[in-house]
């Protein structure tokens, strides 16, 4: 059976090196670049605070950037390679834009820690460790939670094309669900057109009143989806990927049934972390497997609890 590594093997390590630092003969330089701006995108402004909390703890520089622009995002890369940082994290939603920066990176001999998407591509670029989830394995968990409540006809909204951690999460719910599951794109407006996919959705729940449960992939999607039932006057179970405060309050509510959980906080705070113990130490973590961060489940029953910690920017 395959096995992955829980994030308590990485907090060991942590914990061990919490009350100390090592000598370094300059202040450690990490680079970090995801795929999306974390100033305006709440989701990842949780993992740079994580990447942040960690940097301040061990007296290391953060560099930090994003772009939902693949080809910037491989620029940003190529930045911190030319700076020659003594780390790079980076997620691997676009993977394959990626590659080619990453292997400079390798070449220069630049450790790299993948977070968040491309738990089936860190090994093939060369990268050290990945920290997250398993995608399909989550989406397996959301295909279930859908069939307790019977559920037989699934939404599932796509809000990025070509997101390859958007499409194995897809991929997972429709594994587990028992029922007939639809993907809908909403990719030219998504995010950054909330209005428009409210619209998009609610012209889908009308065309087919058979939908009788919608999954999104993201938390902006998600109240998306909720307007989207509200306006139809529906009665569709939704359920999303991903936490944020308004998704929190509506789980409470009862208008949300449940988040898949994925602790960002934690993928920006290990790979801080690793690095740190690789540069100092010599320390790997993980032996070649996935750090796994998540799936959990955040429904009605614990909803109260997170959304207090999701105030201080950690959930």
């Amino acid at each position: 059976m395959k096995r992955f590594v829980t994030i308590l093997t990485v907090m060991a390590f942590a914990l061990a090196v919490g009350g100390f630092a090592f000598a370094a003969p300059k202040p450690l330089v990490l680079g970090l670049a995801v795929h999306e701006n974390p100033s305006v995108d709440t989701f990842w402004a949780v993992v740079v605070k994580g990447a942040k909390d960690a940097a301040a703890t061990y007296g290391v520089t953060l560099k930090w950037g994003g772009s939902n622009q693949p080809l910037e995002q491989a620029q940003l890369i190529e930045t911190y390679v030319a700076a020659k940082v003594d780390g790079i994290i980076v997620d691997l939603s676009f993977a394959d834009a990626l590659k080619d920066a990453i292997k400079k990176a390798t070449n220069a001999g630049i450790p790299v820690i993948s977070i968040n998407s491309g738990v089936d591509k860190y090994k093939e670029f060369g990268v050290m460790a990945h920290v997250g989830q398993t995608e399909k394995v989550a989406g397996n968990g959301a295909g279930e939670q859908f069939n307790k409540v019977g559920a037989k006809k699934l939404l599932v909204v796509i809000h990025e094309e070509g997101n390859v951690g958007l499409e194995a999460r897809a991929d997972g719910a429709a594994e587990t669900f028992k029922g007939e599951v639809v993907r809908f794109n909403v990719a030219t407006t998504g995010v950054r057109d909330v209005s428009g996919t409210v619209a998009a959705i609610q012209d889908k729940l009308i065309q087919d009143k058979s939908i009788d449960g919608i999954l999104t992939l993201n938390t902006i999607i998600a109240e998306a989806a909720l307007d989207a039932v509200k306006a139809t006057k529906g009665s569709q179970k939704i359920a999303t990927f991903d936490l944020s405060s308004d998704v929190l309050d509506s789980i409470a509510k009862g208008d949300i049934m449940f988040a898949i959980d994925q602790q960002e906080y934690l993928q920006g705070y290990l790979p801080v972390v690793m690095l740190y113990l690789y540069k100092m130490n010599l320390n790997t973590i993980g032996g070649g497997l996935p750090i796994l961060t998540g799936p959990g489940i955040v429904d009605k029953s614990n909803a109260a609890l997170v959304r207090d910690l999701a105030k201080k920017g950690t959930r």
